[in-house]
């Protein structure tokens, strides 16, 4: 069972909300494309094994609350 993402965890990581939301879409895009290169890798092997099968956003929002995603802020010094 997927856990859901608690509004308050999010605040806490970034300046706001919408700010979380651009780093983890874009960090979902990029664990997206890894799970479709292993697919097309397991595929083409023709072998069977565990494939992501979570929600990537999910996935991505989880990483970024618990400082598994690293970002820097353009205008910050």
């Amino acid at each position: 069972m997927q856990q859901l993402v608690n509004v308050e965890h999010v605040d806490k990581v970034t300046q706001n909300r919408y700010e979380a939301v651009i780093v983890a879409a874009q960090h979902a895009r990029h664990l997206n494309a890894l799970r479709l290169a292993k697919l097309k890798r397991l595929n083409e092997e023709d072998t069977g094994s565990d494939i992501e099968s979570r929600k990537m956003t999910m996935v991505a929002l989880r990483n970024l609350i618990e400082g598994r995603v690293k970002f820097e802020r353009k205008d910050s010094k």
